[in-house]
């Protein structure tokens, strides 16, 4: 059963077709997705795929969210 976080991280990160399966790998970016994704929705992002393309245009936009000088 997929519940709306596996859904984001599987169509909007793309976590199943990713090609990370050494050791604790896997578990680190699964920590590292669930992260962006709790900040994008603190930061009252609706859509999580518009906010991963907003967060990957540059430094001063992840500043932003992370709410940083």
């Amino acid at each position: 059963m997929e519940n709306k976080v596996h859904h984001v991280r599987d169509v909007t990160q793309g976590e199943d077709a990713s090609r990370i399966r050494m050791h604790q790998l896997p578990q680190i970016f699964t920590v590292a997705r669930n992260f962006a994704i709790n900040l994008y929705r603190s930061n009252e992002f609706s859509n999580m795929a518009q906010a991963e393309r907003l967060c990957k245009f540059g430094l001063d936009t992840l500043k932003a969210v992370f709410r940083m000088k």
